[in-house]
């Protein structure tokens, strides 16, 4: 099943100045303007190779990573390691309860799906993958992990995790202002043995980063197809998490209707209510509490808002899914995501999943108060507010082959790009 190896990372050295500096969030989620802004901290940062611009940014990529490995900036560990990383943070900071997620940073052994051993749950786009599969080709590297979950009933990894960082200090510990990051080094030889051995009848879900991890297998195929020589292209680097730590957290992410020219709220509402119990409300506090206690309930339901007029809609029946979406099996049918691109975006709005695909007449976001925002200002026609999809739901997705709408989950917090990168040139 899954094959997990011990790597020599690439992590920076002193003169390239402090972690914190160094480090960045995912490309995906950073603009322009906090491009400059992490450029500015240092001009060292990882955002130079992640998210390359100009007018032959992945060819500068690959120059500065030489120059940058040339004048120490960067090296190589001498020895291999398995990285343990530790995010601790607030998942609510209203409550001010703090959560940590503690998983492991290593080489993961590609696997086309077909094979079963690691399984998507999201839909890709194609343009993404291109720009990641430029960058790869350029650099040789993976300067990000891709986040992935096991199962592991007895918790065993997780306890060797835990002694394994008790018994030494973290390589690097900072706070970002919003997450605590720690990471140790595990030069182990019988340590790494152990817990690879862990993993051998395992499999891993792919919790964010498929757009990367289908880069791989293009990446993989294409040194393959080229006879170029590069064993460590058959491998790519991963941050592997237990699925029940109490640590991980997923958002949701709420969904925008624009540029809809023909948009009748009143008709909407009107026309759900063939599937859905309609209830308006008083306030935009009264959908949250709403939502809250429909998720308790094991209930469907999706808050409503054009600016004006605020809403709840309950599923009435949920086995109407599977007339719906016949094909599919129920994990898929009864996510919520499922049932409200189904009945309401596709059957009763008309935006089909090419539509989705391309962004036309929908977009996302994980922030409320964004989504608020957009429909008060008249960006939006309107906004569908979600609950969180489950980890085990997301796991039974993934478990049947299937693969969710995209934008159906967000992993909070994200990873952290520039701890210790995976550079696949020979030794």
């Amino acid at each position: 099943m899954a094959q997990i190896k011990a790597f020599k990372g690439m992590r920076y050295g002193q003169k390239a100045g402090n972690i914190e500096e160094l480090v960045c969030p995912p490309y995906d989620i950073i603009s322009d303007k906090e491009r400059a802004e992490y450029l500015a901290r240092n001009e060292h940062n990882v955002i130079r190779l992640e998210l390359p611009k100009g007018e032959n940014p992945y060819e500068e990529a690959g120059d500065i990573l030489k120059k940058w490995l040339s004048d120490g900036v960067l090296q190589c560990d001498m020895d291999e390691g398995l990285y343990i990383y530790e995010l601790e943070f607030k998942e609510n900071v209203t409550t001010g309860e703090t959560k940590s997620l503690k998983g492991i940073i290593c080489r993961v052994r590609i696997e086309d799906f077909a094979n079963n051993v690691v399984l998507p749950h999201e839909e890709t786009l194609s343009k993404a993958k291109e720009d990641r599969l430029n960058l790869t080709k350029a650099t040789n590297c993976n300067f990000s992990q891709i986040y992935s979950l096991y199962q592991d009933e007895k918790h065993v990894t997780r306890e060797r995790m835990e002694n394994l960082s008790k018994s030494t200090a973290p390589r690097y510990e900072f706070d970002d202002g919003l997450v605590i990051h720690r990471l140790w080094v595990v030069n182990d030889k019988a340590a790494i043995e152990a817990i690879a051995e862990d993993f051998a009848p395992r499999k891993l879900y792919i919790a964010d980063g498929h757009h990367r991890y289908e880069t791989s297998i293009n990446y993989r195929n294409y040194c393959r197809e080229n006879n170029i020589y590069n064993p460590s292209s058959e491998y790519v680097m991963m941050y592997l998490a237990d699925m029940a730590d109490e640590g991980l957290v997923v958002f949701p992410t709420h969904r925008l209707v624009r540029d809809m020219e023909s948009f009748d709220t009143e008709k909407m509402l009107q026309d759900c209510e063939q599937y859905f119990a309609v209830e308006k409300v008083g306030s935009l506090d009264e959908i949250h509490t709403e939502l809250a206690e429909a998720s308790k309930d094991a209930q469907k339901a999706f808050g409503f808002y054009d600016g004006e007029t605020k809403a709840v809609l309950t599923l009435k029946d949920i086995t109407v899914m599977r007339d719906v979406i016949p094909e599919q099996s129920d994990a898929y049918r009864f996510l919520d995501v499922s049932i409200l691109h189904s009945l309401v975006l596709e059957k009763l709005l008309g935006i089909d999943k090419e539509n989705m695909a391309n962004q036309v007449n929908l977009t996302y976001t994980r922030s409320f108060d964004e989504a608020v925002e957009s429909t008060e200002s008249g960006k939006s026609n309107c906004a569908f507010f979600l609950n969180s999809t489950l980890v085990s739901e997301i796991g039974a997705v993934a478990a049947n082959g299937e693969k969710m709408p995209q934008k159906s989950t967000y992993f909070y917090p994200k990873l952290t790009t520039g701890l210790v990168m995976n550079c696949m040139n020979e030794d």
